[in-house]
């Protein structure tokens, strides 16, 4: 039986994860934009993006717009393969195959 990535399998990591492999494969989200779309507070986000990040699974981008702090975060290439690993054990679990 294949095992869950217990790094992805968290509720909040898990929709970080679906909404950032939402997006293109090059695409990136802007930090807010992204708190919006989960409805997460900045602690929590920043806390789940930092372990997803240490997997290597996210890409986090500081950086300025004019004198503005801005972070970004995307998917890695790494992540995007463990998020469709991560589907296909999940399918397979509830029996549906690949």
């Amino acid at each position: 039986m294949a095992e869950l990535d217990p790094v992805i399998h968290a509720q909040a990591r898990l929709r970080i994860m679906s909404t950032l492999a939402a997006l293109g494969a090059e695409a990136q989200v802007s930090f807010p934009r992204l708190q919006q779309l989960l409805d997460m507070t900045a602690g929590n986000l920043s806390t789940h993006l930092r372990k997803l990040e240490d997997a290597g699974y996210v890409t986090v981008t500081k950086t300025h717009n004019d004198r503005t702090p801005a972070t970004y975060a995307a998917l890695s290439a790494p992540g995007r393969r463990a998020f469709e690993d991560y589907m296909t054990a999940l399918r397979a679990l509830l029996g549906e195959g690949s």
